[in-house]
Order: C-alpha cells, then structure tokens, then sequence
C-alpha cells in the first residue's frame, strides 16, 4: 500500500509535502501562530484555486499550461470595475425589489456576469490564435497573457470611469493602481458561514463556491464535448479520425479556462480586499501554471486532484516559509523570501514539465 501511495503521488510531492509539515511543526518553537499560519494558507488556497484551474481544460486539450491566463484575468478586472461603477444603479434596484441588504452580493454577482460574456469572447479569439499556432501554443499564450496587460495599462488610462472610488483624484480621469472593493463585496464568499475554531478561521463560502466549481469542470469533462477534449489531447490525429472536430474542441478549452480566469480573480479579490490593475495581472499566470504542475500535473494531462494538492502545497510552503525564517533568523526579510521562495517554486514545478501518454 505504502509502494502504491508513493507512485501516485510521486516523491517530488512526498518531499515538498513533508517540507511543509515541518514548517508547520517548526513554527511553535520559533514562536509563530499555527493557527494564524493554517488559517492564512486555507485563505491563500481558497484565493487561488478557481485560476489554478482555470489551467485544467486547456491542458487536457493539448493546448499547453494556460500562460494566457492574464487574457481571463482582464476580463475578470473590467466585470470588477463595472460592478463598482454600476454601484448606485445596483443598490436602486436591489432597494426597489425589496433587497436592499443583498447589496454586495447583487454587485458579485454583476461582476460575474459582466466578466464572464467578456472573457468567453476573448477566449473565443485567442482559441482561434492558438488554433494557428499548433504547437508553439505555450509560446504564443505568454505572449497574448504579457502583451494584453501592457495594452490594458493604456486602457485603464482611457476608459470613461466615472465613480469617485477608482478615479484618480476629484474630478480626474484613469483609474488607480489599487481599487479597495471594500464597502462592496469584500469577504462576499470568505466570510459566509465562516468557522472560527480557537483562532483557526476555515472561510468555508470561498470553499464551497471553489468546490462548486470543481464539481461542475468534474462533470463537464464527463461529457461527450469533455471526453471529446480528452481525447483531442491525447491523440488530435486519432481523435480527427473519429470524426471529432479537433478545432472545435480546442477552442471550447480555450473559452473554459478563460471564463475560469476571469471568475478565479474575482474570488481572489473579494479576499484580498483589493483590485489590482495595470501591471497587478503580470505574474498571476505563473504562480497557478506552478501550482497545477507541483500537484502532478504534465503539459498534456491535470485533473481536479492536482489543482487541489498542488494549491495547497504551493500556498502553504509561501505562507509558511518567510514566517518561520524571519522568526528563526530574527530579521524582517519575509518579502524577500516570499519572492525568493515563490520563485524557486515556479522554476522547480517548470523544469519539472513532461508530456505522459494517456
């Protein structure tokens, strides 16, 4: 049993796994709060888990790690951005149905549904690139992620946005750098039915929208179109054969981890407190093409079970690391080692790639 547990989750997961226990059971002696450390790598998990993925149907189609996931992120931005701008108009019709109190919830919820009609046709398009490409698709998508931030840092700039807590002083015109979504929908998912044991906070909302989530990508790739996907990955040209249209299916991945995207930074920001533009969606795509990939995934093939695990080891090891060295060391370097440590992760999980047959 030990020797099938140890070939399904492979050693490289073992040992990072074993690394993150021992911070965890290294941290009361250096004076570090487990609970306080637990409870920021479940918030960091439930931040992240909906745009790591965002890199599953994409992967599974053949298309490559997801580097365009800053493309969804975009989308995701601007159905943030207009739910704030919409604000009055919103909290007007929720008052008048005799809903005022859902508020915030109205304003997710219009985020959501500005985001995601954005980003399929977004996704529409950049399948239809990666459709020409084949074959350099991870090469073209970092390029479509990096060059789509660069063009919005002009757009945020231009966009007629008129509420008083985006803009740029009384009276300007572009956007902040930092928008607080507080006093909108902050804490909309984390703080639902949120348990709070002896100081160990489990945001169990963000967790059930993320397990949500999960459960209907499960069932979608359970369907003919997502067996049909599946099978596109593994053998396009077996899959063209038998009278698949490999095209097709392409892009339906590409649309998927798209709206995925864009959905995965809303979930993010109503945690974080903030929405962050210009440059804020540029190394996004790293962090969750790392995560999926320390969770056992390859270029070709990742399943739910990876996003879970490799989130959570990902998280948990840039939570945990920076505090437990800076106690340790007695020095405050913890975005240092936050940067060195996320960093070395990435490259690792990178240099870590294969494509496996299925």
């Amino acid at each position: 049993m030990l020797k099938k547990f140890i070939d399904a989750a492979g050693w490289p997961r073992i040992i990072i796994g074993l690394f993150l226990f021992s911070l965890f059971c290294t941290a009361p002696f250096v004076g570090v709060s487990v609970s306080t450390s637990l409870s920021n790598t479940l918030e960091r998990f439930g931040m992240n888990g909906v745009m790591v993925l965002a890199m599953v149907p994409m992967v599974q189609t053949g298309c490559g790690l997801n580097f365009g996931l800053p493309l969804g992120i975009i989308a995701g931005l601007l159905g943030a951005t207009l739910s704030i701008e919409l604000h009055g108009s919103i909290s007007a019709a929720l008052s008048a149905l005799g809903l005022g109190g859902a508020a915030s919830f109205g304003m997710f919820v219009t985020a959501l549904c500005i985001a995601i009609p954005i980003a399929a046709v977004l996704g529409y398009f950049y399948g239809q690139l990666l459709n020409r490409v084949k074959g350099d698709e991870m090469m073209i998508a970092t390029y479509v992620g990096f060059s789509s931030v660069a063009f919005m840092c002009i757009a945020w700039l231009l966009l007629p946005y008129r509420s008083p807590t985006m803009i740029w002083g009384y009276g300007g015109s572009g956007l902040r750098t930092t928008i607080t979504v507080g006093g909108f929908w902050y804490h909309i998912l984390s703080g639902f039915l949120a348990i709070d044991i002896k100081g160990l906070i489990i945001p169990t909302g963000m967790f059930l929208f993320f397990g949500a989530i999960c459960y209907l990508v499960w069932l979608f790739m359970r369907t003919k179109t997502g067996t049909a996907m599946t099978a596109v990955g593994s053998n396009s040209e077996f899959a063209r054969a038998s009278g698949i249209d490999v095209d097709h299916m392409r892009i339906t991945s590409v649309v998927i981890s798209t709206v995925l995207g864009a959905v995965g930074i809303l979930v993010y920001e109503q945690s974080f407190g903030f929405i962050q533009l210009y440059m804020g969606p540029f190394y996004m795509a790293l962090p969750a093409v790392a995560s999926i990939l320390l969770g056992g995934a390859s270029v070709n093939k990742a399943s739910i079970w990876n996003v879970i695990v490799g989130t959570f080891l990902f998280q948990g090891i840039l939570t945990m690391t920076p505090s437990v060295i800076n106690n340790v060391l007695q020095t405050d370097m913890s975005e240092v080692i936050r940067i060195i440590v996320s960093n070395g992760m990435i490259l690792y999980a990178l240099t870590r790639k294969v494509q496996v047959k299925r």
